[in-house]
């Protein structure tokens, strides 16, 4: 999983920040800061991946984050 990770992160060279706030990945993803909380409290497989820091800090790893939308990909019937 990790060498993955690293893959990505040479894949999109263009993001100079790796570690989102909850601002940034609403404006960069979509995501309402309420959608973002209820998300990391959901206790599914549907949680979104994101790390606290001093219990205080939210920040979101824009790698596993695009992995995490990859893996919950709905597919459309034609």
């Amino acid at each position: 999983m990790f060498q993955n990770l690293v893959q990505q992160a040479v894949t999109y060279p263009q993001y100079s920040k790796r570690w989102l706030s909850p601002d940034s990945l609403e404006k960069e993803y979509g995501f309402s800061k309420s959608s973002q909380a209820k998300m990391r409290m959901a206790s599914s497989n549907s949680t979104i991946p994101f790390s606290k820091i001093n219990g205080k800090y939210i920040r979101y790893d824009r790698l596993l984050i695009d992995q995490w939308l990859e893996e919950h990909q709905v597919q459309g019937a034609f």
